[in-house]
């Protein structure tokens, strides 16, 4: 997904609420913002990585639909990091003990809470860097568990709050939620279904 970066500096930044409300009257749109302050506009996916997508709801979905250990959200979900970037995942959970210790307004707006497990989904035009660069990011404000997927190569990066990272490769490789997700498990040749 191709990023473009605004930039605010001239008008000394954007207040969270400011930002919440420019995104809303801009709702076609998706963005984030680092802890710096930066703003980016993130692009449309193209049609393959949508569906890539839809299938890690689905999966995710079907799994709560069992398990009911907490919320799911899409990636047009924004949360607010304890460091003040505001990111927004391809998929996110967060378990419900959590997500009901917020109150009722931050749970309406960009919720002050990093989930418990994020899954970015690489696009042909994203880079590597930056999105490794972001799953670190997650780790460090309280992800418990992250997977890079680049399901065009077949691998996926698992990040665990240890700051541990491993690589999964190949179409039959299945990934587990651990202590995350019990009993959540997806083969990664799934997600191109």
């Amino acid at each position: 997904m191709e990023v473009q970066e605004i930039k605010f500096d001239t008008l000394g930044g954007l207040s969270d609420e400011q930002f919440f409300a420019f995104c809303q009257a801009n709702k076609q749109l998706k963005f984030e913002r680092s802890a710096e302050g930066e703003i980016f506009i993130m692009g449309l996916t193209g049609s393959e990585t949508g569906t890539r997508n839809a299938n890690i709801i689905i999966y995710l979905g079907i799994w709560n639909l069992k398990y009911k250990s907490g919320r799911i959200f899409d990636s047009s979900t924004g949360f607010k990091l304890p460091n003040t970037a505001v990111r927004s995942p391809d998929a996110a959970f967060i378990t419900y003990e959590r997500w009901n210790a917020l109150s009722e307004s931050e749970q309406k707006r960009f919720a002050p809470i990093c989930p418990d497990f994020v899954i970015e989904l690489m696009s042909q035009s994203d880079h590597l860097p930056n999105l490794q660069a972001k799953m670190q990011e997650w780790i460090k404000n309280g992800c418990r568990l992250a997977w890079l997927i680049n399901a065009d190569t077949l691998e996926v990066h698992i990040y665990r709050a240890d700051s541990s990272v491993t690589l999964v490769q190949g179409a039959d490789s299945v990934l587990f939620g651990e202590d995350v997700l019990p009993n959540f498990s997806l083969t990664l040749g799934e997600i191109s279904l």
